[in-house]
């Protein structure tokens, strides 16, 4: 975690952690043109990996522009770009996880601020972070959608809890956060108050985009040029199933990349992230998925044994890891709700 954030406070220092960012909170105030033109080059050398910081930029960092005060967004913008702090998501709990209007973590007024009590859980990265974005319920618990409020809670506040949660995997980036009268002032509220559900749709729509964007493309873990020279090292890549398996993946990537350059248009004509946000996120669990069934083939035992080949016994944690994705972000039968119901004009 140093390395990467050593690189990103770098990145920041020179002007380039923030190209599209309001110069007030450190950004450099250009277009997203100029941003992408940077990303083309940095993608030509290598840096330390920046996933930790995917919450905070990708979906924090957003919402807090949009509905933070000038105290929170001063407070917190330029420490999550400049990777200073990382963040993370406190929507889901025990008993709603995909859903959110049923929560029952509950933030009731006193003085200048807030008393919160409750329990949020599959909280990435919340053991690092510094910041969550938190949903509570603030109003009648009969009108579900109409009665959240959201919160930018600093995660050292007293009453704060964080258990890392085992994983399958061996690790533990999955966490359950208890809330124990927790006292935040109202500054750090975001939106407002009973109208939470609105900063909640806006930071899962920017969650879709930022987790669908490695669908599109073939590039990192889903570049397909690192997947032919896998194909070629076994003598896999004169096999006619695994070659339908390659082709099916490439096309898969090809799709979701058109549908990521959509969306990235609408965002440009300054228009809101919609439902193709959750065709990102779809297309990302399928090609993962296909890619795990991909890998397995090609190397058999090797994924379940390290024998000390190189690139081999890795891509074990991302078998076992992807099946994950199907619920983070919101899960997969919500997507094809939200399409079904949004998109196509479906009844509920």
């Amino acid at each position: 975690m140093s390395a990467a954030r050593s690189w990103r406070q770098q990145r920041f220092d020179a002007g380039f952690g923030w190209i599209t960012g309001p110069t007030q909170y450190g950004g450099a105030g250009l277009s997203s043109a100029h941003e992408r033109a940077y990303q083309r080059l940095e993608r030509n050398y290598t840096f330390p990996a920046q996933r930790i910081y995917d919450i905070g930029i990708g979906m924090v960092a957003p919402t807090l522009l949009a509905y933070g005060s000038d105290t929170a967004k001063s407070r917190y913008l330029t420490a999550l770009h400049r990777g200073d702090i990382v963040a993370c998501q406190l929507f889901s709990e025990p008993g709603a996880g995909s859903d959110l209007a049923g929560i029952a973590t509950r933030a009731v007024r006193e003085g200048d601020g807030w008393r919160i009590n409750g329990q949020k859980i599959w909280s990435s990265g919340a053991h690092l972070s510094a910041l969550g974005l938190l949903v509570c319920r603030t109003g009648d618990p009969d009108k579900r959608h109409a009665n959240l409020t959201a919160f930018a809670l600093p995660i050292d506040s007293e009453g704060v809890a964080v258990r890392p949660i085992r994983q399958m995997t061996g690790g533990s980036s999955f966490n359950e956060v208890f809330l124990t009268d927790v006292w935040i002032p109202d500054e750090l509220r975001l939106g407002e108050v009973d109208r939470g559900w609105e900063v909640v749709i806006a930071t899962l729509m920017n969650e879709r985009a930022a987790v669908g964007g490695p669908a599109a493309g073939g590039s990192g873990i889903l570049s397909t040029e690192r997947l032919a020279s896998l194909l070629r090292r076994f003598g896999r890549a004169d096999d006619p199933v695994m070659r339908q398996e390659f082709m099916r993946l490439h096309s898969e990537l090809a799709v979701a990349k058109w549908t990521r350059l959509r969306s990235q248009a609408r965002l440009r004509a300054g228009q809101r992230p919609g439902p193709e946000m959750s065709i990102g996120k779809l297309a990302l669990t399928n090609n993962l998925a296909s890619l795990s069934r991909l890998v397995s083939h090609a190397l058999g035992p090797r994924i379940v044994a390290d024998t000390g080949e190189p690139a081999t016994y890795m891509w074990s944690e991302l078998v076992l890891g992807q099946p994950g994705l199907r619920i983070g972000g919101g899960t997969d039968e919500v997507q094809r709700n939200i399409l079904a119901e949004r998109v196509l004009g479906l009844p509920r």
